[in-house]
């Protein structure tokens, strides 16, 4: 049972981070984005509310295993913990950035120190649980494309 609160303590922190993102960006989304100059393969708006939810779960299943294959192993699992807490930060200070400063040039900075902290927890995670690994893959990828994007909003305006 124990196990199962740990997965939903996970899952609340991360849909935590999503509602910090979504009131920063609600009014902007609005008011300020469909304004801004957007590359042609920019995702249309309904894409993001679908696929947050889902990469959100995914990053969470994904922490969990490890850490639990840490605590079942005895090794020990704080530094996991920090990192993620951290990324999690950055998560929803790029929304912050973005969209409720309306600053795409700190958003980028912001970024990519957030895909360094991600590329750091997917080694890690692969080194602990390859399923943790394969679970967290698809939001590296979300985020390496965000990043892409991100630039490409700046630059074009």
């Amino acid at each position: 049972m124990r196990n199962w609160i740990t997965l939903l303590f996970f899952l609340l922190a991360a849909f935590a981070v999503a509602g910090i993102g979504g009131y920063a960006t609600a009014s902007s989304v609005q008011e300020w984005y469909p304004d801004l100059t957007k590359p042609s393969w920019n995702p249309p708006k309904w894409v993001f509310g679908p696929a947050w939810t889902l990469l959100f779960i995914l990053m969470s299943v994904a922490i969990w295993r490890a850490w639990s294959r840490c605590r079942d192993q005895g090794q020990p699992s704080r530094s996991l913990l920090v990192l993620h807490g951290i990324q999690l930060g950055l998560n929803a200070l790029w929304s912050i950035l973005f969209f409720g400063l309306r600053r795409p040039d700190l958003a980028l900075i912001e970024i990519f120190v957030l895909l360094l902290f991600l590329l750091a927890l997917q080694v890690r995670l692969f080194r602990i649980d390859h399923t943790a690994g394969w679970l967290w893959s698809p939001y590296l990828a979300w985020v390496s494309f965000a990043t892409t994007l991100n630039f490409a909003i700046w630059h074009l305006n």
